[in-house]
């Protein structure tokens, strides 16, 4: 008799709720190899490519965003929460779940309670400071709560960190400085400097790189310039620019090889990137979103109190900065290697097994086998 548990995953949209997703289902299927593991993202998300890519059946319901002002949208939310919650629920009976993980983001809301009618027991990851309103509402009735950081105010979480994927969770930034450094175009004579926005890019940090580049090339700093997904930094003649020691891409899909090949990063401060920087051990300047709640700022604390990042706010990240402040960082190698050493103290690299735990012992009744190694 095939007792294989099968479990529904939902979240998506962007990287920062896609890679802990897929850690966890990682972790799951480390621990149970038959497993049935079926996500639910959107059709339009990054999930849609990433999903498949990662070995993951996705099965997708439309987006419902809360409308921040009256329209005609607002008027219309009651009928397309309806279907988004008769679909989250053709998926639960379709795939037979027994259980339903949530990781945050538009698809989660319907698919908690579609679960909570069906009794299925509801288990969330949240990875912000702050929580957001899906995972909000599936803490109400979860069965387990895991998070990155103390300060969600999600009843009954226990801090666990962030779920990562085994080549992140498990690298080593020096052994792989060399490959690193080769794969993404830099030489081991220079300062390498890694700029990204996150997966959907940060207009305002492309601004202050491009206006800036020019010095740091010129003062011998290599720059990789990830923009984000069709934010490409123009020339003059509308093409993409292009100059010795600056190099640019959209998107790069191993992170783990940016990480071990920087001497320092600049970032937003994603609560996924913050964690993997601390568990890389990367340096970094973090510029936190200078819209929302506050959440990326609250995100970046622990890992600046211990001398991991430093911060800057966006307003103040101009091409002043890069040359007052980030320039004579990069050139002082004690200083970075104390902040790596320093942000290392930060990371946590068991939390996708952790919560692969918290699920496996509600539905076999018996916790798994320690680990560490989250797949790959």
């Amino acid at each position: 008799m095939n007792d294989a548990l099968r479990v529904v995953v939902a979240g998506g949209g962007t990287a920062g709720h896609i890679s802990p997703m897929i850690a966890i289902a990682d972790a799951l299927r480390q621990v149970e190899p038959e497993i049935r593991i079926t996500v639910v993202g959107t059709p339009d998300g990054l999930e849609a490519r990433l999903v498949p890519e990662a070995g993951y059946e996705l099965a997708t319901i439309a987006k419902v965003p809360m409308p921040r002002r009256p329209s005609m949208d607002l008027l219309k939310l009651p009928f397309r929460f309806s279907a988004a919650l008769k679909a989250a629920g053709a998926i639960l009976d379709g795939t037979g779940a027994q259980a339903v993980l949530g990781v945050g983001g538009y698809v989660c809301t319907p698919v908690y309670l579609a679960a909570r009618k069906r009794k299925l027991p509801i288990f969330v990851h949240e990875a912000n400071a702050r929580a957001g309103l899906a995972n909000k509402v599936g803490a109400r009735f979860a069965t387990g709560v895991g998070a990155a950081f103390s300060t969600t105010g999600l009843r009954g979480a226990k801090v666990v960190g962030m779920p990562m994927r085994g080549f992140v969770a498990n690298m080593d930034r020096a052994a792989q400085r060399g490959q690193a450094r080769e794969a993404l175009g830099f030489t081991e004579d220079a300062p390498a400097l890694v700029v990204t926005g996150g997966s959907s890019g940060a207009a305002s940090i492309n601004a202050t790189i491009a206006a800036g580049f020019e010095k740091l090339a010129g003062a011998g700093v290599q720059v990789l310039h990830i923009t984000g997904r069709g934010k490409a930094v123009l020339d003059a003649n509308g093409n993409p620019l292009a100059a010795p020691g600056y190099r640019q891409v959209e998107y790069v899909d191993s992170m783990n090889q940016a990480y071990a090949a920087a001497d320092l990063m600049v970032a937003r401060s994603g609560a996924g990137t913050v964690c993997e920087l601390a568990v890389a051990g990367t340096p970094s300047v973090l510029v936190p979103l200078p819209i929302g709640n506050g959440e990326q700022r609250l995100n970046a604390a622990d890992l600046v109190a211990a001398g991991g990042a430093m911060l800057v706010e966006d307003a103040f990240f101009t091409a002043e900065y890069l040359t007052e402040t980030l320039l004579p960082l990069l050139k002082d190698a004690e200083a970075l290697t104390a902040m790596g050493h320093a942000a290392k103290t930060q990371g946590k690299a068991d939390a996708a097994a952790a919560m692969a735990e918290m699920i496996r012992h509600s539905l076999r009744g018996a916790t798994p086998p320690q680990t560490t190694n989250t797949g790959s």
